[in-house]
């Protein structure tokens, strides 16, 4: 599981993981070599060895010392530089990921849960990258270091000690293979609790207004019972590993007092020596208590992995094209017996066919619910029809959806609702969605052509200028002239119009029916409208009822019918009729 993640986000810093390579090594030596300078100075001491040799055995101790401190800060800053630069590509590969996975994926899974994955398991991740290179690879390599080193004192005691650090890190792989899942559990409780809060914080105007904050709070008592019980399961394993490595220490500390005391006695070992037996049990038992100190990280990164790994195994319902190119200017568009369903729910549309030629205006009538919004989402693949195929093109030929680039698609057709989603950023990044390639004279042009002037002229650093997220500062009209500045600005071929005009005064209206105009001269347009006034310069009427086509025609036609349902509605008002 981890070696996938350290051959795709360690590799591009191979330079920065050798040098910090050879820093734990040159540390892990100074640290294995000093207690050899500690045995020397004690048995010359002893022995009446010269004040000099003494003075110079001290001096080395206090060089190595110094140095060792001197690289073991080096290699932690240069461990959290990489963990966190690997993970932060990693998080943004995530974010990516995510924002490519289809609609469907999205409404299963909230906001809440997905920042939760990229952000809090991520820096579970951030924290393991930086706590296996620096604690427990370095630990490991150490308790290597002292089990070779003991082998020249005396193999019987290295013996011993390998023994007892072999049956520690047995101890310890069991236990995690223990403990994992229920640092995994704990992770999903914690998604789940961060899901809750953000749908109902986002949605706090509607919980108050209904009445619903008692409710709210008991489904918050609930997630906090269930995060509770997690943690305390994923605690319990941690009080256990200390009760464990208590044990452990003990047993090794007995051994090496033990085996130096009967060596000591028999005189096969000095009193350095004997002292270096212990200092090294102490430092076999440091890198395997540094271990099982982090064994809480390694177990959080553990379960954090699987979920990663899960979620970048996620793949979208929704294939890319092979790539076959979409046509300039105006396209054509064509509905061939298509029906959708979402899920396992009825279908929402059935056997719907009918075609709109180039440069023409399509009036897309019904009631709520009837299949209006849905149409436009399969034009611009947020969905694919459960039967049937939708065509772009032209009159002399056109293309299945299916076999356009989804970006080179949605880049064909521009889409303008109700809800203008405005970002946490400057006007022209708002206007250009951060293509940078847009000139600034262009996006003041389109600004002014849409009768923003005054708003623009009013603003304090011009296209620099910072927009709160959801169209905080700005009226409904301005953020809708804002998004039909974008789609002015990415020059589609076909537009769609999803009732962007139906919650505006009669003033903002006018500039909005003036953009409207604008927008769809040389452009193929599909208005969907409660109102009259923006379903007036359509070339033919769609009508659906039901998720089927119950009318399609010529507007003029279908207006001067009185037979026809477009006629009636007309002459009782649409507004009343189809709201």
């Amino acid at each position: 599981e981890y070696r996938d993640l350290f051959s795709k986000y360690l590799r591009p810093r191979w330079a920065k993981v050798l040098l910090l390579t050879g820093l734990m090594l040159a540390g892990i030596a100074l640290q294995v070599a000093n207690p050899q300078i500690i045995r020397y100075f004690i048995d010359s001491a002893l022995a009446g060895g010269s004040q000099q040799s003494l003075i110079y055995a001290a001096l080395l101790f206090l060089a190595f010392a110094i140095g060792n401190q001197a690289l073991t800060v080096t290699a932690t800053y240069l461990g959290e530089d990489v963990g966190w630069s690997a993970t932060n590509a990693l998080r943004a590969d995530l974010a990516l990921h995510l924002l490519r996975l289809d609609i469907a994926f999205h409404n299963d899974h909230t906001p809440g849960q997905m920042i939760e994955r990229i952000d809090g398991d991520v820096a579970n991740l951030a924290i393991f990258f930086a706590t296996l290179v620096i604690r427990i690879f370095g630990s490991l390599l150490l308790l290597l270091g002292v089990l070779i080193a003991l082998t020249f004192v005396d193999w019987r005691i290295s013996l011993a000690l390998t023994v007892y650090a072999a049956l520690a890190l047995v101890v310890l792989t069991r236990f995690r293979d223990f403990a994992v899942p229920r640092w995994e559990a704990g992770r999903e409780v914690s998604a789940n609790l961060f899901g809750f809060l953000e749908e109902h914080l986002g949605g706090t105007e509607d919980v108050r207004s209904s009445g619903a904050v008692n409710y709210v709070l008991r489904d918050l008592y609930k997630f906090g019972r269930l995060r509770l019980a997690a943690d305390r399961k994923a605690g319990d394993t941690g009080t256990v590993m200390v009760m464990l490595w208590i044990g452990l220490y003990a047993l090794g500390q007995v051994l090496a007092f033990s085996a130096s005391y009967s060596l000591f006695q028999a005189g096969l070992l000095t009193v350095g020596t004997a002292y270096l037996i212990v200092y090294y049990t102490d430092a076999i038992f440091r890198p395997i208590s540094d271990i099982s100190n982090e064994i809480q990280s390694l177990q959080k990164a553990a379960g954090s992995l699987v979920r990663i790994r899960a979620l970048v195994q996620t793949t979208s319902t929704l294939p890319d094209g092979p790539g076959h190119p979409i046509p300039a200017g105006a396209l054509a568009v064509e509905f061939d017996n298509v029906s959708f369903r979402y899920g396992e729910r009825g279908l929402v549309l059935q056997d719907v066919s009918f075609q709109v030629a180039p440069g023409q205006v399509l009036g897309l009538l019904g009631r709520t619910g009837s299949g209006k919004t849905t149409l436009t989402r399969l034009l611009v693949r947020l969905y694919d029809p459960s039967s049937g195929s939708i065509r772009l093109g032209k009159s002399d030929g056109r293309l299945d959806v299916r076999d356009a680039r989804l970006a080179a698609l949605r880049q064909r057709i521009g889409v303008v609702t109700q809800d203008v989603q405005l970002f946490r950023a400057s006007v022209r990044d708002n206007l250009t969605f951060f293509d940078p390639a847009i000139a600034d004279d262009r996006i003041l042009a389109v600004i002014h052509e849409l009768g923003l002037g005054p708003w623009y002229r009013a603003l304090p650093n011009g296209l620099d200028t910072g927009l709160e997220g959801g169209s905080a500062g700005l009226s409904a009209g301005q953020a809708q002239l804002l998004a039909f500045t974008r789609v002015f600005l990415k020059d589609p071929g076909l537009v769609i119009l999803d009732e962007a005009s139906s919650r505006l005064d009669p003033a903002t209206e006018q500039l909005i029916e003036h953009a409207v105009d604008r927008l769809l001269v040389g452009r193929t347009g599909l208005i969907i409208a409660h109102r009259l006034g923006t379903v007036h310069r359509a070339d033919h009427i769609l009508i659906l009822e039901g998720g089927q086509i119950s009318e399609y025609g010529a507007y003029h036609a279908l207006r001067q019918d009185p037979a026809s349902r477009f006629y009636r509605l007309l002459q009782t008002g649409l507004e009343e009729v189809l709201a």
